[in-house]
């Protein structure tokens, strides 16, 4: 079991009730990772927030310096000093793209073609077999965080909602629902954060030791 699990469990214990999910929820990430996909992410208001938070974790050092190793800093090797400051400031990523940030494309979609479609789109375009799709809803029925759930099973992608006590219809459509013990939105999103926190910690552990 992960020290960075069992610290999460032991600040809020209220959430052991989701350790086999946030396990699952590891599980998946990271076979999809080690696949050679990517990460993307959905929600809506706060949650929009949230996926953006995810990417901030993933793409960059969180808790580890993830510094480039010898072989990926000589690809930068014929830039000479330029190269030598660059594989400096360079970091390990894990690849991940928040589908709330493509301000221009979201916008046109929602007015040219359909409101609940605007993550589903991209989804289809973005979206690959070994990707995993994470999607943030308070109550688990947010429309168009639906529709992108259901494209993303229909392309073959890992989908992974994080959610309240009920679940709504993304507890139904996707593998891994981590359904945190609140019901009011403030409640669940201030739950939402310590247990991405805990995966993002996790995963950086698994590809950068």
């Amino acid at each position: 079991m992960s020290r960075t699990l069992e610290d999460l469990i032991a600040k809020y214990p209220e959430l052991a009730v989701c350790r086999a999910d946030i396990e699952a929820a590891f599980e998946a990430a990271r076979s999809s990772f080690a696949r050679g996909g990517k990460m993307l992410l959905a929600g809506n208001g706060g949650s929009a927030a949230d996926c953006e938070h995810v990417v901030g974790e993933l793409m960059k050092g969180f808790m580890l310096p993830r510094r480039l190793g010898s072989i990926e800093r000589e690809r930068f090797a014929a830039w000479g000093d330029e190269g030598a400051y660059m594989a400096d400031r360079l970091q390990g990523a894990l690849p991940a793209i928040s589908l709330v940030s493509q301000s221009a494309l979201a916008t046109a979609y929602i007015n040219d073609v359909a409101a609940d479609m605007v993550f589903a789109q991209q989804v289809y375009g973005y979206g690959r077999p070994e990707d995993t799709l994470v999607v943030f809803s308070t109550s688990g029925n947010s429309a168009n965080v639906v529709r992108a759930v259901q494209v993303a099973r229909s392309l073959g992608l890992t989908t992974i909602a994080f959610t309240g006590r009920g679940g709504g219809r993304l507890a139904e459509l996707c593998e891994v629902a981590i359904r945190v013990p609140s019901d009011r939105t403030p409640d669940i999103q201030e739950r939402h954060l310590p247990i991405y926190h805990a995966l993002c910690m996790m995963l950086e552990e698994a590809f950068f030791p």
